[in-house]
């Protein structure tokens, strides 16, 4: 059975697509940007496991935690977006409940606000199964997403885009995932997130060199607007560099074992956005190279969390 869904809808708008109403839901979570949380988890618990065993209960709710603070973030971007006139018809790279499939921009609003109150009780087990420390730091990462692109004056339409989804995603996210499993953070477990965290940065630089021109005309002043179409292409490759430079220098400081440099493999997946960015011009023509940066994050992140689990049973 096939719905749609109309209620409040802008009149404004083309006459919605029908697909199932459930899949619909699926494309607002943009379930191909959640490997950008469930990578640090992966990797902040494959990291904790020379401290003990995995308390899988506590891993799940963080997973899913994680996931559904991404989800949410997505519909708040879709909703704002929206709301300041950046999404329409010809909008490359969104999930377009709002523009195409007829959802009422309330009921995306409604469906963030939803998904982020569940995100906070799986926040309070995890506070109840390791300490009220945590609670402030998921309200920052929680208020991160919504300050992406909510607010007067959003993150994403600023040159700290980057770095705030780089820091909340990555660092924060993997320094969680280990302090849940060992009950303190250590100077290694920040530094193994370094990589991860500027592979996240470089999924959103990768998104505002795409978005660059439609982004320039509503004003906005992300780091790819500033540094301009070609040096910004630099910055992107500069960024994949120091993700693989930075876990060589982990292994040669004996931080992380020899299995980490699996992650190397991600490298002509990297290679690969750089050419696109290079080649294309159009968001359209541009929007493989976006994939490639998204799935080099992904290769990258999870072949590093099986270097340390490999690397965690060959020491045992």
């Amino acid at each position: 059975m096939q719905t749609q869904i109309r209620t409040g809808r802008d009149p404004l708008l083309p006459p919605a697509r029908t697909p199932g109403a459930w899949l619909v839901w699926w494309r607002l979570a943009r379930p191909h940007t959640l490997t950008a949380s469930f990578v640090p988890v992966a990797i902040g618990t494959a990291f904790a496991l020379p401290h003990g065993p995995t308390r899988l209960p506590v891993f799940l709710a963080m997973l899913l935690a994680s996931l559904l603070i991404q989800a949410a973030t997505n519909m708040f971007n879709e909703y704002f977006d929206y709301r300041r006139g950046l999404d329409n018809v010809h909008s490359v790279g969104i999930s377009g409940t709002i523009v195409h499939d007829g959802f009422a921009p309330r009921t995306v609003l409604a469906a963030a606000l939803i998904t982020t109150a569940a995100a906070f009780f799986l926040g309070l087990y995890l506070c109840f199964a390791t300490g009220w420390e945590l609670l402030p730091v998921g309200f920052a990462l929680a208020s991160v997403g919504y300050f992406y692109s909510g607010g007067p004056c959003p993150l994403s339409a600023t040159p700290l885009g980057e770095i705030a989804s780089g820091l909340c995603m990555g660092l924060g996210i993997i320094a969680v995932a280990f302090y849940v499993q060992t009950g303190f953070i250590s100077p290694q477990a920040l530094l193994v997130s370094v990589p991860t965290s500027v592979l996240i940065g470089a999924i959103l630089m990768a998104n505002n060199i795409r978005d660059l021109d439609g982004d320039a005309l509503h004003g906005r002043r992300t780091l790819a607007i500033l540094l301009g179409r070609g040096r910004a292409i630099l910055a992107l490759a500069a960024m994949f560099a120091l993700a693989g430079l930075w876990l060589v220098g982990l292994v040669i400081a004996g931080v992380a074992g020899p299995w980490a440099l699996l992650a190397l493999a991600a490298i002509p997946k990297a290679a690969r956005a750089v050419r696109g960015f290079t080649r294309g011009a159009t968001p359209a023509e541009l929007m493989p190279a976006m994939v490639a940066t998204a799935q080099t994050n992904t290769v990258f992140g999870l072949l590093l969390a099986l270097g340390l689990l490999v690397q965690h049973l060959a020491a045992r």
